[in-house]
């Protein structure tokens, strides 16, 4: 007979939780080149970070578009666009928050974060460049194609940088 587990023996899953800027100007978006971090380093990414402890996802998304771009962002300004598991190729589980704004008059982003950025710049969101993180990209394509949750489960081997010759780890998650 198989052993069954019981419920209160097995380890609470926990996850980091990472918030995206989707940061738009018609048909572009903002990347940013991460430098000098020691996680994907010289590749392009949206502007993002981590929640802390005590801050929800929007709070967290509003304080790291300053910290990151200098922007004050009220919570109105921010949409949530799409919400993405992800692993990365280490197995590491996270879970990643991408929040849609618009750029516009007095509401312009600015590289506040030089030690950890190496390049701000506009990209069309039609046609993302290959040098991005993997998850990063991901999670830009679902967003454009109106899709609003999906897994990205890298396996071990798997690249940090998006690599169109592999596997598409995406999973798109129907929603109501």
């Amino acid at each position: 007979m198989r052993s069954m587990r019981r419920p209160w023996s097995r380890r609470r899953h926990s996850e980091v939780v990472d918030v995206h800027l989707v940061l738009r100007r018609g048909g572009e978006v903002l990347l940013a080149r991460r430098a000098g971090t020691g996680y994907a380093d010289g590749l392009l990414n949206a502007p993002s970070g981590h929640a802390e402890d005590g801050e929800d996802v929007r709070e967290a998304m509003i304080r790291e578009a300053h910290e990151e771009l200098g922007l004050r962002l009220a919570p109105g300004d921010v949409k949530v666009a799409l919400v993405m598991q992800h692993r990365s190729p280490t197995g590491d589980p996270r879970m990643g928050w991408f929040f849609e704004a618009w750029a516009g008059e007095g509401r312009e982003p600015v590289n506040a974060e030089p030690d950890k950025c190496s390049q701000l710049d506009w990209f069309p969101l039609d046609a993302l460049p290959d040098d991005m993180v993997a998850y990063c990209r991901a999670g830009l394509e679902a967003y454009r194609a109106g899709h609003r949750f999906a897994l990205h489960w890298h396996r071990p081997g798997d690249s940090i940088a998006y690599d169109p010759a592999a596997p598409d780890r995406v999973v798109v998650l129907p929603a109501t």
